[in-house]
């Protein structure tokens, strides 16, 4: 016989950002693998042990930096950096670091935007690849 209750186990929580932007990432490589071979991932978020974040802040990691930067030169910007957020109800709201990311990157001739969800990301990104490639003056 018990005596006494066992002790509930708290679920783990779900990473919704994270699976959704893995979609966006398969379906590019399904979809248009160019893209999918030049894109990356900045990963700048996540839970981390202390010690690691303080290295990593001394490598030259910063707050609000997009999540995703596609290096293609289109419609006279030099790339795009998309800021990933998950669909609603699980999406967070902008930070105040990542807004001035954007204004910044804007500011520097990128295309920087905030995208809800993968397919809102895929239809920014074939509207950025439908803009005439910029190119350099020699």
């Amino acid at each position: 016989m018990r005596l006494f209750k066992a002790k509930a186990t708290r679920a783990k929580p779900v990473d919704r950002e994270g699976l959704e932007q893995a979609a966006l990432i398969k379906e590019l490589e399904l979809s248009l693998p160019a893209v999918a071979a030049l894109i990356y991932h900045v990963p700048n978020g996540g839970h981390r042990h202390k010690l690691v974040a303080i290295k990593l802040k001394g490598q030259g990691v910063k707050a609000g930096v997009p999540d995703l930067v596609l290096p293609m030169a289109r419609g006279g910007y030099f790339g795009l950096y998309l800021e990933f957020k998950a669909t609603a109800p699980n999406d967070a709201a902008v930070s105040a670091s990542q807004h001035a990311w954007i204004r910044r990157l804007n500011d520097q001739g990128y295309l920087a935007i905030v995208c809800r969800g993968h397919f809102d990301a895929m239809e920014q990104i074939r509207a950025y690849l439908r803009l005439p490639q910029t190119m350099v003056a020699a």
